[in-house]
């Protein structure tokens, strides 16, 4: 298995490349697995009493079970946690979920049976993806629910995605792939449920998309800056020098790149105007921000994913020790962060759009000659308007919140699933507001012709251009919104950018 840790400062292909290559890499097992696996078998023999392996959960850990019932005890426990309820968690997700609960038991401090572990392994190899209800997880004891639906087919119970995209039955399903179910070995239950699998997998999806995301947010700003006629002064350089927030300073060094060769900028260098409104001046610092804190997420999240987050832990000299590794704080928390990262870059942008509207130095009102029997682009603004404060409701902080649950044994929790399944639709959301804003500087910018805008934001608009033609009239908008979703998913404006003028910041 390679020794470097898993990143999340990459494309999401790449991490989901890295994690194929060390499950492959695996075997049937690893090296770790055998070694923990001998001192849970130990711990059965020794008399004592240790949690989740001869004694209930939770607010049953008091509860000693007895040598012949360890295996119904574990089968219990995926059974009886198996209650999640809600939409499903998306299948890229889940397959990420799969990936980083084997990458965590890989490690050998869980001690699971070799059995378990090796079926585990070959869902991985199959991609036979488990359907997991994406609701019922209070990041506790890390994501038991959800985890308990991904385990459920080990044992022939749950269900799989099939290939029509629907759920079904997971025995039928084992059977057609000549797989058989586990019978599972004491502490195999707890070392599949505990663990923060849920959240992570949340976390490495949204924020590989977002470092790219912020690079499409800059070329949009830049776009609308010159569309409407802004000042490059704000992003000189000696500015953010002596206030040096990293992310502050590259989206300013980005801005000055885009608008290179610029003519829209000498056509009114001295008009007079002495500011901007702060969604064109302060772009560098907005932005930035998010950057700054995107990049604290995801150095906590590659802390989370490379961690061994089950309980109780195996030790390789002999001791089984029960602690809190499971509780999602830490991704609770920066995955409220990211959350608040993403809605700003959404905010900024719909206040740009907004003013592209308004008719600025020579620009028509709401971006279409005639209108009154046209409406322009009116309508869009009030999507990207509904969606920005859809995203304020949605950025209230779950991990400020906590219920006690197992008869008060857990009486703190991270509510750090909620903060997951609420960043992907920040995440989305603030997709379509760029999309908005795409749009409409594309718009604006047609009517600056002659002049031509600084180079990167003419070739951004070029390959805009060359897929979604300029209008006068109106027209089904939303064709266009969800083209430019699409490109903004693909980065494409990003790439052809960077294909020309060397890679933005």
């Amino acid at each position: 298995m390679p020794d470097l840790p898993l990143q999340c400062s990459v494309h999401l292909a790449t991490l989901q490349a890295d994690l194929d290559a060390r499950i492959k890499s695996l075997g049937k097992s690893a090296p770790g697995i055998a070694q923990s696996r001998a001192i849970v078998e130990a711990a059965l023999e020794d008399g004592d009493s240790h949690y989740g392996i001869n004694t209930g959960f939770g607010a049953l850990a008091s509860k000693r079970i007895s040598p012949t019932q360890v295996a119904e005890l574990q089968r219990n426990l995926l059974i009886s946690h198996a209650c999640g309820v809600g939409e499903p968690v998306p299948r890229d997700i889940t397959r990420l979920m799969l990936q980083l609960k084997i990458h965590a038991l890989s490690q050998g401090y869980s001690g699971i049976s070799e059995e378990t572990f090796a079926l585990l392994l070959r869902f991985a190899e199959l991609d036979l993806l488990p359907y997991i209800p994406s609701r019922g997880s209070v990041g506790a004891s890390g994501d038991l629910a959800p985890l308990a639906h991904l385990a459920l087919p080990l044992i022939g119970e749950g269900e799989f995605w099939d290939q029509n995209g629907k759920p079904t039955p997971a025995a039928g399903v084992l059977a057609a792939a000549g797989l058989a179910p586990v019978q599972l070995q004491a502490k195999d239950g707890l070392a599949l449920i505990n663990g923060t699998q849920l959240m992570a997998a949340y976390g490495a999806y949204v924020l590989p998309k977002s470092r790219t995301l912020v690079k499409t947010a800059d070329i949009l700003a830049a776009m609308s800056l010159e569309a409407l006629q802004g000042s490059i002064k704000p992003f000189d350089a000696r500015i953010h020098a002596i206030r040096p927030h990293p992310g502050q300073q590259r989206v300013a060094g980005n801005i000055r790149i885009l608008l290179v060769d610029s003519e829209i900028l000498e056509s009114h260098r001295h008009c007079g105007k002495v500011q901007d409104p702060y969604s064109l001046r302060c772009v560098p610092q907005v932005h930035g921000a998010s950057r700054d804190a995107l990049e604290h997420a995801t150095k906590v999240l590659e802390t989370e994913i490379n961690a061994v987050t089950d309980n109780p832990l195996v030790f390789p000299d002999g001791d089984v020790i029960s602690g809190g590794n499971f509780h999602g704080q830490p991704l609770a928390l920066v995955l409220d962060f990211a959350a608040m990262a993403l809605a700003e870059l959404g905010s900024i942008s719909e206040r740009r759009s907004y003013l592209l509207l308004e008719g600025h130095d020579g620009l028509p009102k709401l971006l279409m000659q005639d209108t009154g029997v046209n409406s322009g682009f009116m309508i869009p603004q009030y999507a990207a308007a509904a969606l920005v404060s859809e995203n304020k409701v949605l950025c209230h902080p779950a991990c400020v919140d906590s219920i006690p649950t197992s008869l008060g044994q857990e009486d703190h929790v991270s509510m750090g699933s909620i903060s997951a399944l609420k960043l992907l639709q920040v995440l989305h959301n603030v997709e379509h507001v760029l999309a908005v804003e795409m749009c409409t500087a594309a718009q604006a910018l047609d009517y600056r012709a002659p002049r031509k805008p600084g180079r990167g934001v003419a070739i951004a608009h070029k390959t805009l251009r060359a897929l979604l033609a300029h209008n006068e009239q109106d027209y089904q908008v939303r064709r266009d919104l969800d083209q430019c979703r699409d490109l903004i998913r693909a980065h494409a404006l990003t790439d052809a950018v960077q294909a020309e003028m060397g890679a933005l910041a």
